[in-house]
């Protein structure tokens, strides 16, 4: 999905229509009836070549109390802030209400991108509508019929600039990962030297983790200063937000993500736009802290976002927080090391720091923790070094012969960097089990000291070079008449 855009305007102006419409089914109820929409849908949309995110609202409006009315307007201001683009939706036959005009100067504050259109404009009887919108301010009104699918195309004209800009802007933010290396060039091996975090290109870093673990107070505590809202109540960081900063003379963006919980408490729409969005803060990042709370270490909500960033192929940092209220830290530090090599052996030897968001200790030991994890994704072994490895791993412990096949491994070499990436030329590799897939890796972590690390490695076929093969067998008289040799005498 390339954006996101939320459909607001006033109840009954036909917003669920054209959600519907957009996204090719029944989702949002339609009905005459002002006020059906209450809470935020979301579904993937579809615009000829266009493919984004759309959001229905409920109806704003003129209520900012904590009735039913000012809550659901509450969620759709939120909605507003998150999407990238706002669809504004009027009715052309009522023509411009004093709360559209209300709703219009909010929206010129809160939205950077708004497209304004004019629904039911089908017959000369929405002519006026039309042309009353232009006093809104927010430019050229699209004459939409969301019931009858009329004016989609000049709303396609209006979303396409925008749609290359946020490309872009997301070809700029994501990190180049799965970097392809060249296998044959072995003087690359040894010169091949690491991308440096710049101004221009730096280094992404995403804290996820549980509610109230302690997220935007660490991150509050690496920037020295109170930008990011806190509390003691959990949940109150709603959407990722991202800050540039210089951690120890490192060009850094971290992302702050909202807290997530297990799938079947997330009940509330916005809670699950914000572990959305969290998610999607883990794939733009380079290196993933995953921020525990040391009264309550590694429950299952945490074992999952840790396994999502191995999975996305990320560096991953585990951070005890609130260390500073441990007693016994010494017992404390080994359960928790216990529990990290039995809950994550996919993580095996990841770093483990333990930290205080409040009072800042540990945090020079972070920053340490990410430039290592980062350097270790990085990494490239030479192919020659490789090979000699592999010979080591073969003596040591052969690969099994399922079936009475023997599997030969003929020779490897790193593809890819960023996680680092390995392949592997064999015979029979789909008969291959994956405790040896294991074994390798694990013998590649810890001889080529790379702990923690995602690593990928591919089994691939080696066509055979006999060059005899596939040729036909001479017939036994032949072959001893060519071997008979000139005759005597």
């Amino acid at each position: 999905m390339s954006f996101t855009l939320a459909i607001v305007g006033r109840p009954n102006v036909g917003k669920s229509t054209l959600f519907n419409r957009l996204v090719g089914k029944k989702l949002a109820l339609v009905d005459d009836q002002p006020g059906v929409t209450r809470d935020l849908r979301e579904g993937e949309a579809r615009l000829a070549d266009l493919r984004f995110t759309v959001i229905d609202t409920a109806g704003l409006e003129d209520a900012t109390d904590d009735s039913l009315q000012g809550r659901m307007r509450r969620l759709t201001e939120r909605a507003v802030e998150m999407a990238d683009i706002c669809l504004f939706m009027i009715d052309a036959r009522a023509g411009v209400t004093p709360l559209d005009e209300m709703f219009a100067e909010i929206l010129r504050k809160k939205s950077a991108n708004v497209i304004l259109a004019a629904n039911k404009g089908e017959g000369s009887a929405a002519d006026a509508g039309v042309l009353e919108a232009y006093n809104l301010g927010l430019g050229e009104p699209i004459r939409l019929s969301a019931e009858h699918g009329e004016g989609l195309n000049d709303l396609y004209t209006h979303l396409m600039p925008l749609a290359d800009q946020f490309a872009l802007h997301a070809v700029q933010d994501t990190p180049e990962v799965d970097v392809d290396l060249d296998e044959d060039d072995d003087e690359d091996d040894e010169n091949y030297t690491a991308p440096v975090p710049t101004n221009a290109k730096p280094l992404q870093v995403a804290v996820v983790g549980r509610p109230n673990a302690g997220k935007s107070t660490l991150i509050n505590q690496i920037l020295g200063e109170e930008r990011l809202l806190t509390g003691p109540e959990p949940g109150i960081t709603r959407d990722a937000i991202s800050l540039r900063i210089e951690w120890g003379g490192v060009p850094m963006r971290v992302f702050d993500t909202a807290g997530m919980r297990k799938k079947a408490k997330v009940q509330e729409k916005l809670e699950k736009l914000s572990v959305s969005d969290g998610l999607r803060a883990v794939k733009f990042a380079e290196v993933v802290v995953v921020l525990l709370d040391a009264e309550i270490p590694f429950e299952q909500q945490d074992l999952r976002i840790a396994d999502l960033a191995e999975r996305e192929g990320r560096a991953v940092v585990v951070a005890v927080n609130k260390w500073d209220i441990e007693e016994d830290k010494q017992e404390k530090l080994r359960a928790l090391k216990e529990s990290f090599t039995r809950l994550l052996p996919q993580l095996k030897g990841a770093p483990l720091v333990t930290v205080s968001a409040k009072t800042g200790r540990g945090l020079d030991r972070l920053q340490e923790a990410i430039m290592r994890a980062h350097d270790i994704w990085n990494r490239r072994v030479p192919t020659a070094a490789l090979n000699r490895w592999l010979v080591g791993m073969l003596e040591q412990h052969p690969p099994p012969a399922p079936q009475g096949k023997r599997i030969k491994l003929r020779y490897m070499t790193q593809a890819k960097t960023r996680p680092p990436g390995f392949i592997v030329m064999c015979s029979h590799p789909d008969k291959m089990p994956e405790s040896y897939k294991r074994y390798l890796v694990n013998g590649l972590r810890q001889d080529f000291d790379m702990p923690g690390t995602p690593i990928r490695m591919t089994l691939r076929s080696q066509n055979d070079k006999n060059p005899f093969k596939g040729r036909k067998k001479a017939p036994p008289s032949k072959l001893r008449k060519h071997l008979k040799g000139p005759p005597r005498g």
